[in-house]
């Protein structure tokens, strides 16, 4: 027992040995390429391959795993480059309006057809003439008990993105709140709020990318600064 045993141990030795000495000499099996095509390589499922085949296997699946992250960035880039037209035409749509209310009719329409919003809804701490018609907007008083559930993201003006608490949902969208199942959360210090809300769940999540609501939002108030008195 205990001579098999020491020769077990010497064999294993052996292999480790071997393998390291591999490790340091990779060039190896260049300089005796048949060892190299005589040797097999265990597989999970199926049958052995030659150490080739096995190199040429795992080439591939490096080739297509690189090839599928290369195509989800080639993705995503295209999808920022339209957020990023689309926000500068929003810009530009709302610099060009002569009133404050014209210039929150045009954010609703590009938040609802150009960023395919299923609800969008405005609260502002003011009331602005020309606006007793629209039922996406709110005006609620900033020492409203209904805005504390909003205090955390008013003060640091951070974005939120994904399924919002109950109590935020109902004030944003009232009888339709049960519609909506993720939202985009825009918070204007000082200003109020805009949601952007969808009936898919995963639409709008958190640990989304929010530099274009952010711009869209500092867009937003600098056209409205125009109009203050």
């Amino acid at each position: 027992m205990s001579d098999s045993n020491d020769r077990h141990a010497q064999e294993k030795l052996g292999a480790h040995e071997v393998a390291a000495w591999l490790r340091r000499h990779p060039k190896f099996l260049q300089q005796f390429p048949d060892l190299a095509i005589s040797m097999v390589v265990p597989r999970e499922e199926g049958p052995a391959a030659s150490l080739a085949s096995y190199q040429l296997d795992v080439l591939r699946d490096k080739n297509r795993e690189l090839s599928r992250r290369l195509h989800e960035l080639f993705g995503n880039a295209q999808e920022n480059e339209r957020l990023a037209v689309r926000t500068h035409q929003l810009t530009l749509a709302l610099l060009r309006q002569s009133t404050a209310a014209d210039t929150l009719r045009a954010m609703a329409a590009s938040l609802a057809e150009d960023f395919q919003g299923d609800l969008v809804r405005i609260v502002l701490f003011e009331p602005v003439a020309g606006l007793d018609d629209v039922d996406w907007l709110q005006v609620v008083m900033p020492g409203d008990a209904s805005l504390a559930p909003f205090r955390d993201c008013l003060g640091d003006g951070e974005p939120l993105c994904g399924r919002l608490q109950p109590e935020k949902t109902a004030l944003l969208y009232r009888e339709r709140a049960d519609e909506v199942q993720s939202s985009a959360l825009l918070p204007l210090p000082g200003t109020g709020l805009i949601a952007v809300g969808s009936r898919e769940p995963n639409r709008f999540y958190p640990g989304m990318g929010t530099l274009f609501l952010r711009m869209m939002g500092e867009a937003l108030a600098t056209a409205l600064q125009r109009f203050d008195r």
